[in-house]
């Protein structure tokens, strides 16, 4: 095998060059379609609303998963272990499952509070050297909807073994809205990872101070002492006296039409705004939509993914949708990181919890794509969320005077 290109040759920036099909790592848009046009990703049998996997679903380094004809109210979550598929343990915890089935293809509401199981239209068959793992979307983690993906015969959540070929199921538990989805409805996204191959260059401490001193990955100069993770903090303060540094979910609301693009954020929020302590008392099960001090960066080689929250920082969480597409945030004129912060969902756990501005609340793990993708986050796609500071979900408008 020939020698990689020095990762640290060209001080600008960190180039991988053009990887062998080989590498381990994260697979980017261009695999994804090869395993749909191999059928390794197709629509699921079974599902009424048949439809072919749409272009505009895969992403720069993951694809979207649609939500099935079916959504089943269950009492508790699970996960089914070995030897059983979803559906067998759904019927062996209530054999009379199927009559309470709530049908999605004219759109349904799903409640506040609830727990629902949804067969998914794709299913997959992995090669015995890919892995996959799924995370909620940016959307779903800002309207407060938990997703944590189910296969069958599956021991954790969110992870597919190498070589699994089967169904895909969804568990669904809106916590601070009820929504109304539907059969197409897109909640969370599926990424691959090569295990086995040509091992890629690890990021090394070189690497990662280099990609900090030349701004790649944030607009600060703190590396912190772990390699490949960027530590991130929260800002409480914005660009001004009075700005608006945070949103609070309202508790009664009405339900939320996942479609819809259009709603009043201050229907269903309340602004936060900064005041002389630069602090936030944190109520417990209350649901805030804050962001980082930082702005944040993935090079078009890496891709990222919020790590979850250090329990002894404090007994909150962070995040419930921390993937990071290559791309996001990345200026390609400047080859830095733009003014993309990161949004991050967050709750207190048990007790109140006082974050102060400035506070270290997380930390960005970045990871080497197996090649670096021919789409990127923001700047070949029309990206939400790219450029961002505090934004809510799609599904509100901008709001003035807040």
């Amino acid at each position: 095998m020939k020698d990689e290109p020095d990762p640290m040759s060209a001080p600008a920036s960190i180039e991988l060059g053009v990887r062998p099909s080989t590498y381990t790592g994260i697979l980017p848009c261009q695999k994804i379609r090869e395993m749909v046009a191999g059928g390794e990703i197709v629509a699921a049998t079974g599902i009424l609303s048949h439809q072919a996997i749409e272009p505009d679903q895969i992403q720069p380094a993951s694809i979207d998963l649609r939500l099935g004809d079916f959504a089943y109210p269950v009492d508790a979550s699970f996960l089914p272990g070995k030897g059983l598929g979803v559906l067998d343990k759904m019927r062996e915890l209530d054999a009379q499952y199927e009559e309470f089935r709530i049908d999605l293809r004219a759109g349904a509401v799903l409640e506040r509070g609830r727990l629902y199981v949804v067969p998914l239209m794709e299913s997959i068959r992995l090669k015995s050297d890919v892995s996959a793992f799924s995370n909620p979307k940016s959307s779903t983690g800002r309207l407060d909807i938990l997703t944590r993906l189910i296969a069958d015969e599956a021991t954790q959540f969110d992870q597919v073994e190498e070589g699994y070929a089967g169904q895909l199921y969804l568990e669904v538990a809106p916590r601070s809205f009820s929504v109304v989805a539907k059969s197409g409805t897109r909640l969370n996204q599926l990424r691959f990872r090569r295990t086995r191959g040509e091992t890629p260059k690890a990021i090394t401490a070189a690497d990662w101070r280099s990609l900090i001193a030349t701004g790649q990955v944030a607009n600060t100069p703190y590396i912190g002492d772990r390699t490949g993770m960027l530590p991130f903090s929260i800002d409480l303060t914005g660009a001004r006296p009075g700005a608006l540094i945070g949103w609070r979910a309202k508790r009664h609301t009405r339900r939320i039409d996942l479609e819809r693009r259009d709603y009043e954020p201050l229907d269903f929020w309340e602004p936060l705004h900064f005041h002389r302590a630069a602090s936030l008392i944190l109520d417990p099960d209350e649901f805030y939509i804050l962001m980082t001090k930082e702005a944040i960066a993935v090079p078009p080689e890496f891709a990222a993914e919020m790590v979850p929250y250090d329990t002894r920082a404090g007994e909150f969480r962070v995040h419930y949708a921390g993937f990071f597409d290559p791309g996001f945030g990345w200026d390609a004129a400047s080859r830095r990181a733009g003014s993309s912060r990161g949004v991050l969902e967050v709750r207190s756990h048990e007790v109140p919890f006082l974050l102060e501005h400035g506070q270290t609340v997380g930390w960005l793990r970045y990871e080497r794509m197996a090649e670096r993708p021919d789409l990127l986050y923001g700047q070949d796609l029309a990206s939400h969320y790219q450029g961002q500071e505090l934004r809510l979900a799609k599904q509100f408008r901008a709001s003035q005077g807040v």
